[in-house]
């Protein structure tokens, strides 16, 4: 009897599909380009916040502002962290909802690894940190600051070393982040909500309705008139956001779930207007990330990331600080630690082997870049810790320390991989070309086709 072929092991990290594949290379680049103006905004307020001219920024960043009546009466960094950032939270809830619907998250065999990949590096991290802070009972409350993971800053690093790493592993990277945008959110959500105003929260909810309902009834209306989102979807946003404020949620989970009420696919009667024409979502995208990533995330990381030291004798105090050793721990470790081990009980579970281009220390490489926690970071430090607190500037000294030490370590790491990658490759095209075989495929890679 002729054996049976070996169907029980499947590749992963996957490919997908090619349209998948190039919408997350494109991406990929504008999150980089996200990811470079983060960095500078917040270098520009470290610097600020400790020169001579400190009082000025700080001035600026609790500047107060708005409609005290209906409680929006806030500073502009509570602004930057509550409204610019619900931008960013939107695009994660269209981004979320894409992977779902049509994308490699909508098959039980592709979602279940990154999905619990990405749980356990949400778990391990908080594990490490309330084990070191066990005896702090002031810090407990910061558990949630190391599990989030910062896409933007991510990618910036890794397409900055990872010019020749396989797509797959790009592929695997944000699909991790995606999920683990999805996990703090709910934490957020969930654990750092103190007191509810259900009337406004049951209106918000309300809002939200009629604002899905209005952009999936009149979605071809909406893909070909671009300002008629800003006419009449963003006030109703707007109001959605400024309920949920006012339920005493935190105002970023309405941009998430505006976000989810957004279409991915076309009607058949709408798609037969235009066979190329991308879905809502995907052209929404398309509008609102350049005022993420160049606008709502960097003004953010400016408010945020800028935190007095006090000189050496300061810094000395902060990195000597538990709380410090316990963020930069679960961040540098506990990331890579529960996202790598985490992966390997599921291949094995799962009868799924690791894709032939890959080794596992190119899994421990994103673990590393999984480590930078910034943005989402940050911004539960803000919501565990009294602003200006000790607690509070040292969390902040520790992200900040932290994310730059994930940072190096797998640009070091990915980088030694990136020079054996490039070798590999330079290697098969000589051989392709003595061939006859033409060195550059579909996917612009340079790979070898797989068989």
């Amino acid at each position: 009897m002729t054996p049976a072929p070996e169907t029980t092991k499947h590749t992963f990290p996957r490919y997908g599909t090619f349209t998948e594949a190039r919408r997350i290379g494109a991406l990929l680049r504008k999150e980089t380009v996200g990811g470079v103006l983060l960095v500078i905004a917040a270098l520009i307020a470290i610097v600020w916040a400790n020169s001579p001219l400190a009082d000025s920024y700080f001035a600026l960043r609790d500047f107060e502002i708005g409609y005290e009546p209906w409680h929006l009466r806030l500073t502009l960094g509570a602004w930057a962290a509550d409204g610019l950032l619900a931008i960013f939270f939107f695009l994660v809830g269209l981004e979320l909802k894409k992977e779902f619907v049509a994308g490699d998250l909508r098959r039980f065999r592709t979602a279940i690894i990154p999905i619990a990949a990405a749980a356990g590096g949400v778990a391990v991290p908080a594990l490490i940190y309330a084990a070191i802070v066990w005896t702090h009972p002031e810090l407990r409350q910061g558990w949630a600051i190391p599990t989030a993971t910062d896409i933007a800053f991510a990618v910036a690093v890794l397409a900055i070393i990872g010019s020749h790493l396989p797509a797959a592993l790009r592929i695997f990277l944000l699909t991790l982040a995606v999920v683990d945008d999805l996990l703090a959110i709910s934490i957020i959500a969930i654990f750092y909500t103190d007191d509810v105003a259900f009337v406004p929260l049951l209106l918000a909810f309300a809002v939200i309705v009629v604002y899905g309902f209005i952009a999936q009834r009149y979605r071809g209306f909406f893909g070909v008139r671009p300002f008629a989102a800003w006419l009449i979807l963003l006030p109703i946003g707007v109001v959605a956001w400024a309920l949920m404020h006012a339920s005493g949620i935190h105002a970023t989970i309405a941009g998430v779930l505006l976000g989810f009420t957004i279409p991915v696919l076309h009607r058949r009667r709408d798609s037969k207007l235009s066979a190329d024409r991308v879905g809502l979502a995907e052209e929404f995208e398309h509008r609102f990330r350049p005022l993420s990533a160049g606008v709502a995330v960097p003004v953010f990381a400016f408010f945020a990331a800028g935190v007095s030291v006090g000189g050496w004798e300061g810094i000395h105090a902060a990195m000597t600080h538990p709380i410090t050793f316990a963020i930069v721990a679960a961040l540098v470790l506990g990331k890579p630690l529960g996202i790598v081990t985490t992966t390997w009980i599921m291949t094995k579970t799962m009868r799924t082997k690791l894709d032939p281009e890959l080794r596992w220390i190119d899994m421990i490489g994103v673990g590393l870049l999984a480590g930078i926690g910034f943005t989402v970071s940050l911004l539960v430090a803000e919501l565990s810790f009294t602003p200006g607190s000790v607690e509070h500037n040292y969390a902040k000294v520790a992200i900040l320390t932290a994310s730059v030490l994930a940072a190096v370590l797998a640009a070091v790491l990915l980088g030694i991989r990136n020079r054996q990658y490039g070798r590999i490759r330079h290697r098969d095209r000589l051989d392709a070309n003595q061939d006859g075989i033409p060195d550059v495929y579909q996917d612009g890679s340079g790979a070898q086709p797989r068989g």
